[in-house]
């Protein structure tokens, strides 16, 4: 009898494991609203039930008699993910560990707790008092407590934008709260781990790049980052550290940091699930030679993996395109890089926007290997 997994989300970022998940002969039980994205029809069973609905979904995991549930790229499905493995005694992580890495005060809060180097923050809402906040030394970002994809993000420079920011911010996000912190100057990166049982692996590090303030929209990564091993090592032991303090301890995880001119680190964010933007789905096993996805549904299906062998096969990236001229834009930064000419694939180009104000609004990718 073939293996069931429950996917929750049927976005474009959910079409890997599905696909994966097939070719591994698991039976897939994908869960989202009914909106016409691809997972619909390549899942072999498909529940028009909102990502939101855990327990509407919970029932029919149930029913199914499911062997593991998992999600890529979405903190909002990883709340029904770690509630379903919980409920019904599969792979994955607490639910302690889930409010830790969805809420960016309670992951501060952690972090200030155990030591790990992140921004401070004051958390807000619509009745905070801002005589309160006075004292704020400028620039600031400020962001829901509860959304990922760059929504409601600003960046602001004194206290006379600072209610209109928190407005937005807070109406962005599900519980209305908002988190108002320190700017971090630095380059970013993201890093991509796997863990099983408490054990972790740093996968790549990804240099990124976005659209800077206010929005901070990423328009490209690079994989893996021109850095040294010295920085990659200290990246690594404070990676370990803080996946350990959100209690993270099964499947993929995320890390966003930003790191200074004195190579000084600082925590931005931490989801415990693989990162979207098309990093672990296709950047991961194209640099390394590492079957990312495979490998997380192995845990989530309760399997036991090895410490992971890591190549480097090539140098790649992905640009994101949201208005006409970002494509010779980005190639511009590319070749920066590379000194060489790229080979570029349109994998998908939809209709263009001008107004894009998050991740989730870029309609158009191209991956390519730096020669």
């Amino acid at each position: 009898m073939k293996k069931k997994i429950a996917i929750i989300g049927a976005s474009m970022y959910q079409d890997a494991l599905i696909l994966k998940a097939n070719e591994m002969g698991i039976e897939t039980h994908v869960f989202a609203w009914k909106t016409g994205d691809v997972g619909e029809s390549l899942a072999d069973y498909f529940y028009p039930i909102s990502t939101r609905d855990k327990d509407k979904i919970l029932e029919k995991c149930r029913e199914i008699k499911i062997d593991g549930v998992i999600s890529i790229g979405s903190d909002l499905a990883m709340d029904a993910v770690n509630y379903i493995a919980d409920k019904m005694d599969l792979v994955g992580n607490s639910l302690e560990a889930t409010r830790r890495s969805t809420n960016k005060h309670l992951m501060r809060k952690a972090f200030e707790e155990n030591g790990d180097p992140s921004p401070k923050s004051i958390l807000v809402n619509k009745d905070t008092d801002l005589e309160k906040l006075l004292n704020l030394e400028y620039p600031v970002i400020v962001k829901p407590t509860d959304r990922s994809g760059s929504r409601g993000i600003n960046k602001i420079y004194s206290s006379t934008d600072l209610p209109e920011a928190i407005d937005k911010a807070v109406k962005e996000g599900f519980e209305g709260k908002a988190l108002v912190e320190e700017y971090v100057e630095g380059d970013e990166y993201s890093i991509e781990y796997i863990s099983c049982r408490g054990k972790h692996w740093m996968l790549a590090v990804t240099q990124k790049f976005t659209t800077g303030e206010p929005h901070f929209i990423e328009i490209g990564h690079i994989q893996p980052a021109p850095i040294s091993n010295e920085l990659k090592e200290k990246i690594r032991k404070v990676s370990d550290h803080a996946l350990d303090t959100l209690m993270l301890t099964d499947g993929a995880a995320h890390i966003e940091l930003k790191v200074d001119e004195n190579e000084n680190i600082k925590l931005i964010e931490i989801g415990g699930r693989m990162g979207g933007g098309f990093i672990g789905s296709d950047l991961v096993q194209l640099s390394t030679g590492y079957d990312f996805v495979e490998n997380v549904i192995r845990v989530a299906m309760g399997e036991e993996i090895e410490e992971p062998v890591i190549l480097k096969l090539r140098t790649v990236g992905i640009g994101f395109i949201t208005q006409e001229e970002d494509f010779e834009a980005y190639s511009r930064i590319v070749r920066s890089f590379s000194g060489n000419m790229i080979k570029y694939k349109i994998y998908r180009k939809l209709i263009l926007k001008n107004d894009t104000s998050n991740n989730y609004d870029r309609c158009g990718y191209y991956i390519y290997e730096i020669k």
